[in-house]
């Protein structure tokens, strides 16, 4: 499985050049800096997922077209690494995705003991719909946490914060599908 921002950068690039938008036009549509764009596009940066989100919107494609292998374009399968970590055993795989009213996406995620991420709200109408395989998945949203275990599953709406916690001492991995 390859590194997301190899193909970030390419795709960022090729896509902002299609649009006929200059490093400093994408980076104002977006609300993010010129200097953040520039090294995006060398695959230097290490961007959140909701900052590429905020990228493909306003390159007007979906999330996988930006972390898509380039040569796989119009291929679901996507599987690329998306997310690591503090501990080595934590990390995101975007595995692929659909058509859906707007899109869906399917990850595989894992999270080392003692381990978190922190995300940003997703737009209004997005919906996450986790499943557990191994270990225990504490979900952090305003409304408290909402303890999934090994074969339960959890649907919320992730148009506000939320976190995925392991306050565990083993490893816990999950199915994550995000749709809207």
């Amino acid at each position: 499985m390859a590194d997301v921002l190899v193909h970030v950068g390419a795709n960022v690039r090729r896509l902002r050049a299609a649009a006929g938008l200059s490093q400093a036009a994408l980076a104002e549509a977006s609300g993010l800096s010129r200097r953040l764009i520039v090294a995006v596009e060398a695959g230097d940066a290490n961007i959140s997922l909701a900052n590429l989100d905020r990228l493909a919107g306003v390159l007007g494609v979906d999330f996988g077209t930006i972390v898509r292998d380039p040569g796989q374009a119009g291929n679901q399968r996507v599987d690329q690494l998306g997310w690591r970590g503090m501990h080595p055993d934590s990390r995101a795989a975007f595995l692929g995705a659909a058509p859906a009213r707007n899109t869906a996406e399917l990850w595989i995620w894992s999270l080392g003991a003692g381990d978190r991420y922190d995300a940003l709200p997703d737009a209004e109408g997005w919906r996450e719909m986790l499943y557990v395989v191994e270990g225990v998945l504490i979900v952090e949203t305003a409304g408290g946490g909402k303890v999934v275990t090994t074969g339960d599953f959890l649907i919320f709406d992730s148009s506000q914060s939320y976190s995925y916690v392991n306050a565990g001492q083993s490893i816990v991995r999950f199915v994550r599908n995000v749709v809207s």
